[in-house]
Protein backbone atom coordinates (compact mmCIF):
# COMPACT_ATOMS: atom_id res chain seq x y z
CA UNK A 1 0.00 0.00 0.00
CA UNK A 2 2.77 2.47 0.84
CA UNK A 3 4.28 2.04 -2.60
CA UNK A 4 1.35 3.89 -4.22
CA UNK A 5 0.58 1.09 -6.66
CA UNK A 6 4.05 -0.07 -7.52
CA UNK A 7 4.05 -1.37 -11.06
CA UNK A 8 6.32 -4.14 -12.18
CA UNK A 9 8.71 -4.11 -15.06
CA UNK A 10 11.94 -2.50 -16.08
CA UNK A 11 13.57 0.09 -13.84
CA UNK A 12 16.81 1.98 -14.53
CA UNK A 13 19.11 2.71 -11.60
CA UNK A 14 20.04 6.38 -11.29
CA UNK A 15 21.72 8.55 -8.69
CA UNK A 16 22.85 7.31 -5.30
CA UNK A 17 21.85 9.48 -2.33
CA UNK A 18 23.45 8.81 1.04
CA UNK A 19 21.70 10.30 4.05
CA UNK A 20 22.22 10.38 7.79
CA UNK A 21 19.41 8.58 9.64
CA UNK A 22 20.68 8.85 13.22
CA UNK A 23 23.06 7.19 15.67
CA UNK A 24 22.94 3.68 17.12
CA UNK A 25 24.94 1.85 19.79
CA UNK A 26 27.69 -0.47 18.54
CA UNK A 27 29.48 -1.25 21.78
CA UNK A 28 29.97 -0.19 25.35
CA UNK A 29 29.23 3.54 25.23
CA UNK A 30 30.17 3.70 21.54
CA UNK A 31 27.71 5.23 19.09
CA UNK A 32 27.94 5.04 15.29
CA UNK A 33 26.30 7.24 12.68
CA UNK A 34 23.89 5.33 10.45
CA UNK A 35 24.27 6.48 6.86
CA UNK A 36 22.08 4.70 4.32
CA UNK A 37 22.52 4.94 0.55
CA UNK A 38 19.40 5.00 -1.61
CA UNK A 39 19.59 4.22 -5.34
CA UNK A 40 16.84 6.13 -7.16
CA UNK A 41 15.05 4.18 -9.90
CA UNK A 42 13.54 5.59 -13.08
CA UNK A 43 10.82 3.35 -14.43
CA UNK A 44 9.87 2.44 -17.94
CA UNK A 45 6.35 1.76 -19.24
CA UNK A 46 3.88 1.15 -16.41
CA UNK A 47 6.66 1.93 -13.92
CA UNK A 48 7.43 5.37 -15.44
CA UNK A 49 6.34 7.21 -12.27
CA UNK A 50 9.00 5.61 -10.05
CA UNK A 51 10.85 8.89 -9.46
CA UNK A 52 7.72 10.70 -8.28
CA UNK A 53 6.97 7.79 -5.92
CA UNK A 54 10.59 7.74 -4.69
CA UNK A 55 10.98 4.08 -5.61
CA UNK A 56 14.51 2.71 -5.44
CA UNK A 57 16.80 0.33 -3.60
CA UNK A 58 18.66 0.40 -0.29
CA UNK A 59 20.01 -1.80 2.48
CA UNK A 60 17.27 -3.48 4.52
CA UNK A 61 18.19 -1.58 7.67
CA UNK A 62 16.36 1.07 9.66
CA UNK A 63 16.58 2.78 13.04
CA UNK A 64 13.66 2.03 15.39
CA UNK A 65 12.68 3.41 18.78
CA UNK A 66 14.01 6.84 17.87
CA UNK A 67 14.66 9.56 20.44
CA UNK A 68 16.88 12.66 20.69
CA UNK A 69 20.16 12.84 22.61
CA UNK A 70 22.25 15.86 23.53
CA UNK A 71 25.44 15.89 21.42
CA UNK A 72 26.26 19.51 20.51
CA UNK A 73 29.72 18.59 19.15
CA UNK A 74 28.27 16.32 16.46
CA UNK A 75 28.25 17.60 12.89
CA UNK A 76 24.72 16.10 12.71
CA UNK A 77 23.39 18.08 15.72
CA UNK A 78 20.40 20.34 15.21
CA UNK A 79 20.26 23.96 16.40
CA UNK A 80 19.55 22.73 19.96
CA UNK A 81 22.56 20.36 19.93
CA UNK A 82 20.38 17.25 19.64
CA UNK A 83 20.91 14.19 17.42
CA UNK A 84 18.51 11.32 16.61
CA UNK A 85 19.31 7.98 18.24
CA UNK A 86 17.76 4.54 17.77
CA UNK A 87 18.28 0.81 17.56
CA UNK A 88 19.60 -0.55 14.26
CA UNK A 89 17.19 -3.15 12.89
CA UNK A 90 18.02 -5.39 9.94
CA UNK A 91 14.90 -6.57 8.10
CA UNK A 92 16.58 -8.42 5.21
CA UNK A 93 14.07 -11.26 5.66
CA UNK A 94 11.06 -8.91 5.64
CA UNK A 95 9.30 -6.34 3.44
CA UNK A 96 10.08 -2.79 2.46
CA UNK A 97 7.54 -0.05 1.72
CA UNK A 98 7.57 -0.24 -2.05
CA UNK A 99 11.33 -0.07 -2.41
CA UNK A 100 13.68 -2.88 -3.23
CA UNK A 101 15.78 -3.73 -0.19
CA UNK A 102 18.84 -5.91 0.05
CA UNK A 103 20.91 -7.36 2.88
CA UNK A 104 23.59 -4.92 4.03
CA UNK A 105 26.31 -7.03 2.37
CA UNK A 106 24.43 -7.35 -0.92
CA UNK A 107 23.49 -3.65 -0.83
CA UNK A 108 27.14 -2.61 -0.55
CA UNK A 109 28.02 -4.78 -3.56
CA UNK A 110 25.00 -3.72 -5.66
CA UNK A 111 25.39 -0.01 -4.90
CA UNK A 112 29.07 -0.17 -5.88
CA UNK A 113 28.12 -1.89 -9.16
CA UNK A 114 25.41 0.59 -10.22
CA UNK A 115 26.78 3.87 -8.80
CA UNK A 116 27.58 6.01 -11.83
CA UNK A 117 26.71 3.05 -14.08
CA UNK A 118 22.96 3.06 -14.85
CA UNK A 119 21.66 -0.49 -15.00
CA UNK A 120 18.27 -1.87 -15.96
CA UNK A 121 16.59 -4.07 -13.35
CA UNK A 122 13.44 -6.11 -13.81
CA UNK A 123 11.59 -5.90 -10.52
CA UNK A 124 8.17 -7.37 -9.78
CA UNK A 125 6.13 -8.95 -12.54
CA UNK A 126 4.66 -6.71 -15.23
CA UNK A 127 0.88 -6.70 -15.63
CA UNK A 128 1.21 -8.58 -18.92
CA UNK A 129 3.14 -11.39 -17.23
CA UNK A 130 0.55 -11.64 -14.46
CA UNK A 131 -2.38 -11.63 -16.89
CA UNK A 132 -0.77 -14.26 -19.13
CA UNK A 133 0.07 -16.64 -16.28
CA UNK A 134 -3.25 -16.03 -14.48
CA UNK A 135 -5.06 -16.82 -17.72
CA UNK A 136 -3.17 -20.09 -18.05
CA UNK A 137 -1.07 -18.86 -20.96
CA UNK A 138 2.68 -19.15 -20.94
CA UNK A 139 4.44 -15.79 -20.82
CA UNK A 140 7.81 -15.55 -22.52
CA UNK A 141 10.30 -14.62 -19.81
CA UNK A 142 7.56 -14.77 -17.17
CA UNK A 143 8.40 -13.75 -13.63
CA UNK A 144 7.54 -17.18 -12.18
CA UNK A 145 8.93 -20.54 -13.21
CA UNK A 146 6.85 -23.75 -13.27
CA UNK A 147 8.05 -24.90 -9.83
CA UNK A 148 7.10 -21.58 -8.25
CA UNK A 149 3.65 -21.58 -9.90
CA UNK A 150 3.09 -25.12 -8.61
CA UNK A 151 3.76 -23.86 -5.07
CA UNK A 152 1.84 -20.57 -5.19
CA UNK A 153 -0.89 -21.23 -7.73
CA UNK A 154 -1.94 -18.70 -10.35
CA UNK A 155 -1.34 -15.05 -9.48
CA UNK A 156 -4.15 -12.49 -9.66
CA UNK A 157 -3.62 -9.15 -11.36
CA UNK A 158 -5.29 -6.18 -9.66
CA UNK A 159 -5.60 -3.41 -12.26
CA UNK A 160 -5.10 0.15 -11.08
CA UNK A 161 -8.78 1.01 -11.71
CA UNK A 162 -9.78 -1.73 -9.24
CA UNK A 163 -7.08 -1.28 -6.61
CA UNK A 164 -6.73 2.51 -6.49
CA UNK A 165 -10.26 3.19 -5.10
CA UNK A 166 -9.76 0.52 -2.43
CA UNK A 167 -6.48 2.11 -1.30
CA UNK A 168 -8.03 5.62 -1.38
CA UNK A 169 -10.96 4.45 0.78
CA UNK A 170 -8.61 2.73 3.23
CA UNK A 171 -6.56 5.92 3.59
CA UNK A 172 -9.74 7.93 4.11
CA UNK A 173 -10.94 5.47 6.79
CA UNK A 174 -7.51 5.27 8.47
CA UNK A 175 -5.89 8.73 8.36
CA UNK A 176 -2.28 8.98 9.43
CA UNK A 177 -1.81 10.46 12.90
CA UNK A 178 -0.25 13.92 13.03
CA UNK A 179 3.55 13.82 13.13
CA UNK A 180 4.98 13.89 16.65
CA UNK A 181 8.37 15.28 17.64
CA UNK A 182 10.94 12.72 18.73
CA UNK A 183 11.06 12.28 22.50
CA UNK A 184 14.20 13.00 24.50
CA UNK A 185 16.15 9.79 25.20
CA UNK A 186 15.89 8.57 28.78
CA UNK A 187 19.16 8.48 30.68
CA UNK A 188 20.99 10.87 28.36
Amino acid sequence: MDSELTAGGAYMTREAKTSFKGFYRTGARRDTAFLRTFIQFDGEGEAANARQRVIGGHAAQVLRGMCLRKNPNSSYADHDGMVPFGKLVDYAGGRSNGCTSWSATDAAQLIAMVKGNPTTLYIYPESGDIAAVAGGRSASGAYWNASCLKDIGRPKFWPRKTLEPIIAQYKKDHPAPPPQPLPICKGS
